[in-house]
């Protein structure tokens, strides 16, 4: 990684951002503070500008997609985005401004139908009010006339007529009225009172004693001429509604225009934050940032042929940005390193080794060759077909390497859906065949050879350790920590050689347990008076150094972790022999076989669901927790270069 600087006329800074934009060359580094002669141009306001309208873009494809949703299928997230042509960028340009119309509109429907929704609610409430009321045909909001005072409203219990006369009367025996029950039901009486004017204070006391309440929102009109305008009103609304979902509707054709919009905006916000964070003079503007060193002289020759400039390389510190760089086979497993972390300063790039063994224990795990092949040829389907963005393309390519790996494992198993093969022909034929009857070549079956296998998982984790205890070699060495490589890992890595030799001894005989004792012992010894080397004093050394045995138990723990290779092979090729076991027990009848392909397909794909899952979460724990443990410290920053931060479009790239 090189810093760069880039000095060029302030007229000339359009042009230049937008290549560099095109270009995902640099990353910019964004200045807190402008240096003596310098200053920094606040473009705040034009970005709030254009991320509001990237707001109000998406707000507007989100009320298309309630009212039409769009037409996707299943492998639509597939699917990379649309590449247009640089020069369409300013028809895109030409045309925001009335997009952004139609983005407008859309909005204003929809927050017209929200507001109706809003009265329809409220009209809906009014109408249970009022069906207490219907018989009634005064106002609600009668108080009287000159001679008398007329109570309209409801009491919190159900009284019947005689009831509540009897209970008015009780609270005010002087007390001269008349009443009419218009409505009764359980915690609730709808009534009118009539009392004599010179009597409508007595008669408020004793109603309120009885808990009496005026309606809410009593007008002057009847209750069934009230509730039959609001019932007039609500169709009115429910009509508005409709026609702004209909007008609503009628722009779902326009759904792409407003996505390349909402990209052109968004394109647009990423510039102008760049101006914000970059130092300017009266005449020239400056760039500071990072390129990869081998993308130098392509940025050179760029902001030459766009702009009058100077361009100037220089070394990148430690807190320079991290950009991977692998091949073809390694380079899909790049996501899965930076879902760890990116690398740091003192780290190798370990993607071509986890890609390697990502792979191989994925097969090993998934260890069906009918699977592999389906996932070879689905990811190679999908690629050609969709033409995905380079990340959805790299995971693509990591399944279609793990398949290939699935299938030489389920070649080496003898599993092809299972015994897919034998079940059908035994239900067909009536015999009794299995699959290494039918299969030419040698294989290991893991219900038969499981212990052979648990022993093979548990020398490919020996294996992977050492890998990355030697890729922590190597950095101790890049690093001159000569006594970090030799004591601290070279000792642990011959321990482990020589206890793996121990082992195998049991089964080569004599002379194997001998060496691989004495290199055990030697490297025990060594690491009793190395490890301590840190503490003070004799005692502290000895103890340190006797302590430092004890990670013995972490490193056999690690290597019991392999034996999930075992595991979720067994379990992929047990869980589809019981579903073709399934498929084929109604025999060869007709029924029978269209109850075995029911069965065959629904069975082996709930098996791919499982244990693929199961395979990338247990291959990915193996990768992160046993093997990265042994060197890899993270911490790096991910290279993320100034580039078109889009949605819904790419820009083809510059031929020239």
């Amino acid at each position: 990684m090189k810093t760069v600087r880039i000095v060029a006329l302030r007229k000339d800074r359009k042009r230049l951002l937008e290549h560099l934009q095109d270009s995902a060359l640099v990353q910019i580094k964004k200045i807190d503070k402008a240096r003596d002669g310098f200053e920094r141009v606040d473009m705040t306001s034009h970005m709030q500008v254009f991320e509001r309208d990237v707001t109000l873009t998406e707000q507007a494809l989100k009320i298309l997609d309630g009212v039409s949703p769009e037409k996707s299928g299943m492998l639509s997230s597939f699917k990379g985005r649309r590449e247009v042509d640089p020069d369409e960028i300013g028809v895109i340009a030409s045309k925001s401004g009335e997009v952004i119309s139609v983005c407008k509109r859309i909005v204003e429907l929809d927050k017209r139908r929200a507001d109706n929704k809003a009265e329809q609610a409220r009209i809906a409430t009014q109408l249970v009010s009022l069906e207490a009321w219907q018989k009634l045909d005064i106002p609600l909001n009668t108080s009287g006339t000159r001679s008398t005072a007329i109570f309209v409203g409801t009491f919190p219990e159900e009284y019947t007529e005689e009831q509540l006369k009897t209970a008015i009367a009780a609270e005010s025996p002087q007390l001269e009225f008349a009443l009419e029950v218009e409505h009764s039901e359980p915690q609730m009486t709808c009534a009118v009172v009539f009392v004599p004017v010179s009597q409508k204070t007595t008669a408020e006391d004793a109603l309120r004693t009885l808990g009496f309440a005026r309606p809410m929102g009593a007008t002057s009109k009847v209750p069934k001429v009230k509730a039959e305008r609001l019932r007039q009103k609500n169709e009115t609304l429910k009509a508005n509604s409709e026609e702004a979902e209909k007008e609503i509707a009628s722009y779902v054709d326009r759904r792409e225009d407003i996505k390349t919009t909402q990209d052109y905006f968004r394109i647009r916000a990423d510039k102008y934050s760049v101006i914000n964070s970059i130092e300017h003079s009266n005449h020239v503007f400056i760039i500071e940032g990072y390129i990869p060193e081998e993308d130098c002289d392509k940025l050179e020759a760029l902001c030459t042929r766009v702009a009058d400039c100077v361009v100037e390389f220089g070394e990148a510190g430690d807190d320079a940005p991290v950009k991977l760089k692998n091949n073809k086979f390694a380079e899909p497993a790049e996501n899965i390193l930076l879902m760890y972390a990116a690398p740091g300063k003192d780290d190798v790039d370990p993607t071509p080794l986890l890609a390697f063994f990502f792979y191989f224990f994925f097969g090993m795990m998934f260890s069906d060759a009918g699977y592999g092949l389906l996932m070879v040829i689905a990811t190679g389907l999908m690629i050609k077909i969709f033409k995905p963005d380079k990340r959805m393309y790299n995971n693509l390519k990591l399944f279609q390497y793990c398949g290939i790996s699935t299938t030489l494992w389920g070649l080496v198993f003898g599993s092809f859906f299972g015994d897919a093969p034998a079940a059908i022909y035994n239900m067909m034929t009536g015999s009794k065949i299995t699959m290494a009857e039918m299969i030419r070549w040698p294989t290991l079956d893991p219900q038969k050879d499981s212990l052979t296998l648990m022993v093979i998982s548990i020398a490919f984790g020996l294996v992977h350790i050492l890998v990355g205890m030697g890729c922590k070699f190597y950095s101790c060495l890049k690093r001159k920590d000569w006594a970090g490589a030799f004591f601290d890992t070279g000792l642990w890595m011959l321990l482990l050689i020589g206890l793996a030799i121990l082992a195998a001894g049991i089964v080569l005989g004599q002379p194997f347990t001998t060496i691989g004792a004495a290199i055990a012992i030697a490297c025990a010894v060594g690491l009793v008076l190395t490890q301590g080397r840190g503490k003070k004093g004799i005692v502290g050394k000895a103890v340190g150094g006797l302590a430092s045995l004890y990670d013995i138990t972490s490193y056999i723990s690690d290597l019991l972790s392999y034996s999930r290779l075992l595991a979720l092979g067994l379990t992929t090729g047990v869980m589809a022999q019981v579903f073709n076991m399934l498929a084929t027990m109604m025999g060869g009848t007709v029924v029978g076989f269209i109850f075995m392909i029911v069965i065959f397909i629904v069975g082996h794909l709930v098996n791919i669901g499982l244990n693929a899952l199961g395979s990338y979460v247990h291959t990915m724990r193996l990768q992160y927790v046993e093997m990265f443990s042994k060197f890899y410290e993270g911490g790096g920053k991910e290279f993320e270069p100034f580039s078109l931060q889009s949605k819904y479009i790419k820009i083809q790239e510059d031929k020239q």
